[in-house]
């Protein structure tokens, strides 16, 4: 229950401030959801009722499966590149804030 309202309210701040019309809010705003995509995965794993996957230490039965592990840090080195390449591009001088007909 508890990984499920981390997961909404990482989720909920992170559309919200996705939708915001400046660049580094929208940064934040990946963040947050990948933060909140990581944590759905992890809780889908069944860490919290699962013993650590080491081999000759527990039954195969009750390992955590380690294939949701794999694939939050794919997600994270992934949420980084993504989170450098927008604060690069927000550095360059990209910006959200012009109006539609009014030219750079």
């Amino acid at each position: 229950m508890t990984a499920a309202v981390v997961v909404a309210v990482l989720v909920a701040g992170g559309v919200y401030l996705v939708l915001q019309r400046e660049l580094l809010r929208t940064v934040l705003g990946f963040v947050l959801l990948g933060h909140g995509v990581n944590v759905l995965i992890i809780s889908a794993g069944g860490m919290a009722t699962r013993e650590p996957a080491l081999l000759g230490q527990q039954d195969r039965a009750q390992m955590a499966d380690p294939l949701p592990q794999a694939f939050v840090l794919t997600a994270i080195v992934i949420a980084f590149a993504i989170t450098v390449y927008l604060l690069a591009l927000l550095k360059a001088g990209g910006t959200a804030d012009t109006e539609e007909g009014e030219p750079r």
